[in-house]
């Protein structure tokens, strides 16, 4: 694609036609500025993508991308994977849903309970937010308390008692948002016993850590919400089996009572997961009145088509290979990436493992371990939107897609070859921005 680095946006709009006219359409249509999702808004527009396979996708202008979306974390095994396709297209053949139970639903589950053993019961969902909804209906319903503890950034969901807690419109009675670094401050607060349950976003706020966690701050949760009878809750919808076979809380050594996951478990198709202690997920059995238990419904729970493909999926994630060769590609692109930056004398670096995340601002320091970012200072993690969403338009230009350019998500699939490329369309796109002045400080 041609590259103006006077006027990226005008270049940009030139060699994306069919794009912009789907785009116009959308804009009569969907309410969050032509998309269907906030995190696809992108002044112009985002590209109208028709085809995807393996690590690439094309949209209907014809233009190819290095894919750094990845479904938003779902695929680590890449687009299409042809174990998932034959398994889809198997099914379709067979029936999309049978409104009855099915064997792939079985199976699928014991498959996670493998990889994740402290799962004792399990149970599906059509997304990963419904299954932290449930969670705190489950917890609420078991501890006979109201409020959750929640931790400042990290993201559960769109739902009213997820989100968080100064947007607009939303109750948050019974919801408290703590900074996560300060164990004395969740010891005062579910020393009140009040809270129901205790939720923290695996690896840390946004994206498997776009904020990252203290591993000891998390490991300090569990032994305090069993002194003080919360449940304690990891939400691995991003990092369940990204980060490892076992999920993000295996490589840090924590079990928690409830984990729900997402994504990854679908090898591409909606779902969401949520499992643990068999004494809380046990509130689901249904009971005679008066006893409480907690519905369980959802048309799409488990459907067979996505069973299909989650199971197909989950065979391949047992041997860790896939988590294995995605954390091998995050440290490469890190490295790689870093050494550039530092010979360019840019304030810009790269952190984090399967899914590396884009540091623009000030460096504190230069950290000593690689996955870690160069400032412990959550504001400045956070910063730098505008700048991160004109380098997006800068990367798609130059066929590297990205969700505002916040972070890579890396498959098993990607190659080296295709890190360096997109190593140097990084430095390219910074070059071209502090040409235009729009690369700030």
């Amino acid at each position: 694609m041609a590259i103006n680095t006077v006027n990226i946006i005008d270049e940009y709009i030139k060699t994306h036609p069919g794009s912009k006219k789907l785009h116009e359409r959308a804009l009569k249509i969907f309410s969050a500025n032509g998309a269907t999702h906030t995190a696809r808004v992108l002044d112009p527009f985002r590209p109208y993508v028709v085809r995807a396979q393996g690590t690439r996708k094309w949209d209907i202008d014809g233009n190819e991308y290095l894919d750094y979306v990845m479904g938003h974390g779902a695929l680590i095994l890449g687009h299409a994977h042809p174990a998932v396709v034959q398994a889809v297209q198997e099914q379709v053949a067979k029936g999309t849903h049978y409104g009855e139970n099915h064997p792939f639903e079985v199976e699928w589950a014991e498959l996670i309970q493998r990889n994740m053993p402290a799962m004792k019961r399990i149970e599906f969902f059509p997304c990963g937010q419904e299954a932290n909804m449930m969670a705190i209906r489950l917890s609420r319903l078991f501890t006979g308390r109201k409020k959750i503890l929640r931790f400042a950034e990290n993201f559960h969901g769109w739902g009213d008692e997820l989100v968080v807690t100064h947007t607009p419109g939303v109750s948050n009675d019974y919801v408290t948002m703590i900074p996560g670094h300060d164990l004395k401050l969740v010891e005062k607060e579910l020393a009140t016993k009040e809270y129901a349950l205790v939720m923290a976003e695996g690896g840390g706020a946004h994206m498997a850590g776009q904020v990252p966690w203290d591993p000891d701050f998390i490991r300090g949760i569990p032994p305090l919400a069993k002194k003080y009878g919360t449940i304690f809750l990891i939400d691995e919808v991003v990092t369940g089996f990204r980060d490892a076979p076992g999920g993000w809380q295996s490589t840090i050594g924590v079990t928690p009572d409830l984990t729900s996951l997402g994504k990854i478990i679908g090898g591409g198709v909606g779902v969401g997961a949520l499992g643990g202690r068999a004494d809380v997920m046990d509130m689901l059995t249904p009971k005679a009145p008066p006893q409480p238990f907690a519905r369980h419904s959802g048309t799409w729970n488990a459907n067979p088509l996505t069973a299909a493909a989650g199971v197909a999926a989950c065979k391949l994630y047992l041997d860790g290979e896939p988590q294995r060769l995605a954390n091998e590609l995050g440290a490469y692109l890190r490295e790689k990436g870093n050494q550039a930056l530092k010979e360019k004398g840019y304030s810009c670096r790269l952190y984090g493992r399967t899914i590396v995340h884009l540091y623009l601002g000030s460096l504190d320091y230069e950290p000593t371990e690689g996955s870690l970012p160069p400032t412990s200072d959550a504001a400045k993690l956070m910063s730098k939107v505008d700048e991160k969403m004109r380098l997006c338009v800068h990367l798609l230009q130059r066929g590297i897609a990205t969700m505002g350019a916040r972070f890579f998500v890396l498959s098993a699939y990607h190659t080296k070859e295709e890190l360096d490329r997109t190593v140097d369309a990084l430095i390219s796109s910074l070059d071209a921005m502090a040409q235009e002045g729009s690369l700030g400080k």
